[in-house]
């Protein structure tokens, strides 16, 4: 046999081997790893029971029986999702995401599947000018690594600015008196502080915040990048599809009192 021939088959095989071990390698999402927060009621929270509930969780299981996928939920403290994302410990977020162009340069995101503006709660007997010399010196909660955060420490720099790794003890904090302030998406502040009992004497407090600059264009799923081009199809089909086949509305009427969808 000719040396050329014999470089050519040489050739053939390597091509082959790669093509295999390529297809191996690729994931066919028959198994999603969910990865959810578990503290941002009415969206995701811890039973009594000890399990995971809420909107999104109602709505991630409902897209993965579209999908045909074996999902687990994975929960992780928020500011540690996308991390956990890049290590691949998990393969998507569902945990109230606002899609934002800072978070694409990190991850990919699904279409929106969700969209409400943010409010700030304080006492309700109190006043405030919402401008950043009226805030000056006021102590504003936030949960760290989220929209409001980048939103308050960019726009009340002379406030005083106290993170926090979940929302509930941002609302602890106010209402024990310790910050003058919370901000959160308005559902959170709503049904997950205000209509408590926790949240007996306060209210929302100045106006809706929606700038896309800092709060994106809805709530999606994120994944890694190099994962867009399949998993976001499979995604953007099962949220289509549980908005056609009347499943999310069902569960928007079952946790809320308004429409949140994404238009």
């Amino acid at each position: 046999m000719k040396k050329r021939h014999l470089i050519a088959l040489a050739a053939m095989a390597t091509l082959g081997f790669s093509a295999i071990s390529a297809s191996a390698q690729a994931p066919d999402w028959k198994k999603i790893r969910i990865g959810v927060e578990g503290a941002y009621p009415p969206f995701s929270e811890v039973g009594a029971d000890g399990k995971l509930k809420g909107f999104e969780i109602d709505l991630a299981l409902a897209m993965c029986a579209e999908m045909k996928a074996e999902c687990t939920l994975v929960q992780q403290d928020f500011d540690g999702l996308i991390p956990a994302l890049q290590a691949k410990k998990i393969d998507a977020i569902i945990a109230s995401m606002s899609i934002t162009d800072e978070r694409k340069k990190a991850i990919a995101f699904s279409n929106p599947y969700y969209n409400t503006p943010a409010r700030f709660a304080g006492k309700a007997e109190a006043k405030f000018d919402f401008t950043p010399a009226g805030l000056k010196g006021k102590k504003i909660g936030v949960q760290r690594a989220t929209i409001h955060e980048k939103f308050v420490a960019e726009t009340f720099k002379q406030s005083n600015i106290v993170r926090y790794a979940t929302q509930d003890q941002a609302f602890l904090d106010l209402k024990s008196g310790r910050i003058d302030l919370t901000i959160a998406d308005l559902v959170a502040v709503d049904q997950g502080f205000l209509k408590t009992p926790a949240g007996k004497g306060f209210a929302f407090q100045g106006p809706s915040y929606d700038d896309v600059k800092y709060f994106g264009i809805g709530s999606g799923v994120g994944m890694r990048k190099a994962d867009e081009k399949a998993l976001a199809k499979k995604f953007n089909d099962a949220i289509a599809a549980v908005k056609a086949n009347g499943t999310f509305k069902k569960l928007n009427d079952k946790y809320f009192e308004y429409d949140i969808s994404a238009k």
